[in-house]
């Protein structure tokens, strides 16, 4: 398994931002849960179209109850991993679930590593 990506991102890359050689130093989350994760992905982007097409089938005022019925029917057969609430927001350097900043896509740790280094484009430390 060696060093496993991140949403196509590559560890080496970011072990010489954080000037460390090891994943293990970054703090990086088990392995397991990325790869989970990635698998929802996946699964998530095959089946958004048939889910987009059955969630409009139900939100159509002028489809009829059978229709309806069928559709309920039909999207609670597909996977519970075809749903995108599924998918948990992890940062891009360590894979960390929790602290995540949408707007960066990272976690606070990484956040402030970065802002630190200079690399993170406008984020300055806070002095008043």
């Amino acid at each position: 398994m060696g060093n496993m990506p991140v949403n196509s991102m590559d560890f080496g890359r970011f072990a010489t931002l954080f000037g460390t050689e090891s994943e293990g130093e970054i703090g990086m989350a088990k392995k397991s849960q990325i790869a989970r994760n990635l698998k929802r992905q996946k699964t998530v982007a095959r089946f958004a179209a048939r889910r987009k097409a059955l969630k409009d089938t139900i939100r159509n005022p002028a489809t009829s109850d059978v229709e309806r019925q069928e559709a309920y029917a039909t999207l609670q057969s597909h996977p519970r991993d075809a749903s995108p609430t599924r998918i948990k927001n992890r940062c891009q350097v360590s894979g960390r679930s929790r602290g995540y900043y949408r707007k960066f896509k990272v976690s606070r740790i990484a956040l402030r590593e970065l802002a630190l280094q200079g690399l993170l484009p406008g984020v300055t430390k806070a002095s008043w």
